[in-house]
This record gives structure tokens, C-alpha cells and sequence, in this order.
């Protein structure tokens, strides 16, 4: 019979019976159960839905003029809200029913900061200027909050495969992008828009983040065609078309994001022989030399002009402004230090050179376009402090086992390492690209969902790896 490890809050560890078969080694495998089909991946794992967002059909204008601090409700709203009720409301069914586990201490002492966050946005009520909107927002990240601790439990008792859920992820990412395509060709006013200097931008409106799209695809595609995850030749499109979806956004914190993860990427998979190095260094020559002569030939002041997207030296250095709406949000904030209000706050403030004409543009978005700043507006310093922590605490945990050699870990095992390190490039490219938009904090849009889901996989493959690590010292204690 196989044996079961669990350890409880007082690190004491025992041996139980069975519900993960073991190995020839004797170490724990993952379940070998057949792959889900995509429909039935997503009845399994509902959580995955909040990924589609889902798409909402009408363009950013249509609260234009309004005070968005305020409630205001239309059936699109209504659809968002009852998408996430119907999913969070199977996730509670399923805890109330579900087996008592003890969750490891470090997912725990996330889950922790994730609560005491939505604590903190939900007591930023009393002083919001739109009581309301901040309410709903708390009761919405609420809900969140319950999908990502039922599918963390269920997992627990029932390992996933790791790296399927890493494609499904790509695959819903692939949908979205097809449906702004065609909404391209029937109504490209809902997903794109032209900007003087910058040219026409294909952001995806309301239908899906482009931001958020293209990264997710470029990163998995690219790992997957480095590692061999699955046929090269399908890794290769995708990953040209993750990269060119990214492009279309003429979005420099995206862009910039990603080429900064791939490079990552890249370095890391040349670690493993010297002659992966000599090639990225062979690559990086050639590549210089290339932009070198394009340089000389189209002109330096030319580049320049189409990578500040036409802009003079000023809004460039300002990043198009957002350093004077982050200064004034921080100046605010010095003086006000429980912050503005959940989501509400920000959207009555008129601050810097959003105080004009962008400001109903502004208040359609409802954001700071900086997570950090939003979440420093909405609950103050300390609402700052905890989501960084929340942050960096997934991503210490997480790294602590995507750093293991492939030597140091056995085949059955190796699909959770590759769905984990996958997982952690994604979730830099968040940290990175939050710098450029509030969406990331901000419930009921693609990001935050996205980065939600991919905290969810860093905790709960690190959870899976952290399990056969103790069973592997279990077992060999036994053994004296």
C-alpha cells in the first residue's frame, strides 16, 4: 500500500495511508490520470474561467463623463459579478464538503496577507467617497479570494497535472486573442484605438487585456520550445504570436517586460551546457551588429522618435505623466496615510495632468496605471506594505524549489518543476508590467485575475514539491 505524508502546524510529520501511488523509487508520483480534455479541464478547475475575464461588449466611453467613484450598473456588470458569484459559490460548496487538510505553513502565512489585505480595502469603506463602489469591490475580492483557497485545498488532495494547467492557461489566453481578432475586422473601434505618435494600438478593449494576452502566450510558448515541452514547430508560432500580439499594443511597459522575461529565460536555459552560452553569445553579437547597421541606415533620431512613441523628452522622462500622478498620490498619501478609499478614492481625485481632459478617461479605467500606487491610494501605506509582502513572499516560496538543478529531481516530478518555473516567469512579468497599470490590483479585470491564478499555481506546485521533499526525509529516516 502506498503512504501518505502529512505534517501538521507543529512540523511533526507522519505516515498515513495512501492516496498518492509511489514510485519505483519509492518517492511519491503524480497521479497519471488521463488529460482533460479543454471542457472538461474548465468543469474541473472553474477557477481557470476567470481568466476570460469575462469579455465585456462595449467600449471604454461608455462612462465617460461619469463620477465612477459612484455606482453605476449595467448588464454587462451584472454578467461579471454573476460569472464570479456561480464560480465562488461552487468553491464554498466544495470547501464545506471538502476533507480537513493541514495546508503547509508558508501557503498559509500567504493566505494570510491575501485576507488581511481584503480586511484592509473592506475598512477603507468608512472614509470612501463612493461607500458603495468600495463595498462591492471588497466583497468581489472576497470572492476571489475563495476560488483560490478552494482550488489550493482541492489540489492538496488531489494534485492537478501542473503543466497542463500551464497550457490550458495559454489556450484560454489563444481564445481571447482570436475573439479580438474578429472583433477587429467587425468593430475595431471596441478593441483598438489611434493615438497621435503612437499609431494605432490594438489594446483589446473590453473584450481582453492585449497586455495580458501576448506576454502569457509569448511565455509559455518559450519555454515550452527551450525545454521541449511540446512539438517545436507549434512552440515557435505561438511564441511569434505572443510577441506580435504584445507589439501591437504599442505599450512600452509591456513590451519592455517581456523582452526583459524572455532574457531571463534565455540565461537560464543556457546555464545548463556551455555550449547553450557560446550560442546566446554568438546570438547577442550578431544581434548587435544587426541593430547597429539598421542604426547607421534608418537614422538613430528616427528609432528614437518611434521609441518614445513621438513624444518630447519631458513626457518621456514623466513616463506620458504617470511620475506626477505618482508623486501627487504618494504627497497625498503622506498626509492621509489610511489612504483614499477602496477603488472609489482614486477615481475622485483629480491629480496632476489627469486633473483635464484624460481625467474621464481615467475614471473609465479606475486606476492610478501603477498596482503599487493603487494599492497604496486604496488602503494607504499599509495596505502597500502587505501586498508587496503578499507578493514577494510567492515569489520567495516559489523560488525556493524552481531554483533545483534537473539532476536533483526525478522524472515524475519534473513536469510540476517545469509548470512551477513557468509559472514564476509569468508572475515576474506582473511584478514588471503592474509598474505600467492598476488593472493588477483592481478586481473584475483580465490582470487581476490572471495574476490571482498565477499566485495560485506558484503555492500550490511549491506545495506538491515541498510534500515529496518530506516524504524523501521521511523515508530516509526511516530507514536508521
Amino acid at each position: 500500500m502506498a503512504t501518505e505524508l502529512n505534517w501538521d502546524k507543529g512540523k511533526q510529520m507522519t505516515l498515513s495511508a495512501p492516496s498518492i501511488e509511489s514510485s519505483e523509487h519509492g518517492l511519491p508520483a503524480v497521479r497519471t490520470e488521463r488529460r482533460l480534455s479543454f471542457r472538461d479541464f474548465l468543469l474541473r478547475y472553474p477557477v481557470f474561467l476567470l481568466a476570460f475575464g469575462p469579455p465585456i461588449f462595449r467600449p471604454h466611453s461608455t462612462y465617460a463623463g461619469f463620477d465612477t467613484s459612484q455606482a453605476h450598473f449595467d448588464i454587462w456588470s451584472i454578467f461579471q459579478v454573476g460569472w464570479l458569484f456561480a464560480i465562488s459559490a461552487r468553491a464554498i460548496i466544495r470547501l464545506g464538503f471538502a476533507q480537513q487538510v493541514v495546508i503547509p505553513r508558508q501557503i498559509r502565512s500567504v493566505l494570510k496577507y491575501f485576507f488581511f489585505l481584503g480586511l484592509l480595502f473592506t475598512m477603507s469603506v468608512a472614509y470612501s467617497p463612493g461607500r458603495a463602489v468600495s463595498a462591492e469591490f471588497s466583497f468581489i475580492y472576497f470572492l476571489s479570494f475563495i476560488c483560490i483557497v478552494e482550488f489550493l485545498v482541492d489540489a492538496h488532495q488531489n494534485p492537478p497535472d501542473w503543466l497542463q494547467c500551464i497550457f490550458r492557461l495559454r489556450l484560454i489566453m489563444t481564445v481571447l486573442l482570436a475573439l479580438v481578432l474578429i472583433f477587429l475586422i467587425i468593430k475595431p473601434d471596441l478593441v483598438m484605438s489611434y493615438v497621435e505618435g503612437a499609431g494605432i494600438r490594438l489594446l483589446g478593449g473590453g473584450i481582453a487585456s492585449m497586455g495580458i494576452l501576448g506576454p502569457v502566450i509569448a511565455i509559455v510558448s518559450g519555454y515550452s520550445f527551450l525545454y521541449s515541452l511540446e512539438p517545436r514547430g507549434r512552440s515557435a508560432f505561438f511564441l511569434l504570436v505572443g510577441m506580435a500580439a504584445t507589439f501591437a499594443t504599442q505599450a512600452r511597459g509591456a513590451e519592455i517586460a517581456l523582452l526583459l522575461v524572455l532574457a531571463l529565460l534565455v540565461f537560464q536555459w543556457t546555464t545548463k551546457n556551455r555550449r547553450s552560452l557560446h550560442l546566446l553569445l554568438a546570438a547577442c553579437m550578431a544581434f548587435i551588429l544587426l541593430a547597429g547597421a539598421f542604426a547607421a541606415t534608418i537614422g538613430a533620431d528616427q528609432i528614437w522618435k518611434k521609441f518614445n512613441r513621438g513624444l518630447d523628452t519631458e513626457s518621456f522622462l514623466t513616463a506620458s505623466g504617470r511620475t506626477i500622478y505618482w508623486r501627487d498620490v504618494i504627497v497625498y498619501s503622506v498626509s492621509h496615510p489610511q489612504g483614499m478609499g477602496y477603488i472609489a478614492g482614486i477615481r475622485r481625485q483629480h491629480f496632476g495632468i489627469y486633473a483635464g481632459v484624460l481625467q474621464a478617461d481615467l475614471n473609465g479605467v479606475g486606476g492610478t496605471d501603477n498596482s503599487y500606487m493603487q494599492a497604496l491610494s486604496d488602503a494607504g501605506w499599509l495596505s502597500l506594505g502587505v501586498y508587496l509582502i503578499l507578493l514577494g513572499k510567492t515569489l520567495s516560496f516559489g523560488w525556493r524549489f524552481a531554483r533545483k538543478k534537473a539532476r536533483d529531481i526525478d522524472a515524475d516530478e519534473r513536469r510540476v518543476w517545469h509548470a512551477l518555473r513557468c509559472a514564476i516567469l509569468m508572475f515576474l512579468y506582473c511584478l514588471v508590467a503592474q509598474m505600467d497599470g492598476s488593472n493588477f490590483v483592481t478586481p473584475l479585470h483580465q490582470e487581476y485575475y490572471t495574476q490571482n491564478i498565477l499566485i495560485m499555481l506558484i503555492l500550490g506546485a511549491s506545495s506538491e514539491m515541498l510534500f515529496r521533499e518530506r516524504f524523501r526525509i521521511s523515508l530516509q529516516s526511516s530507514r536508521f
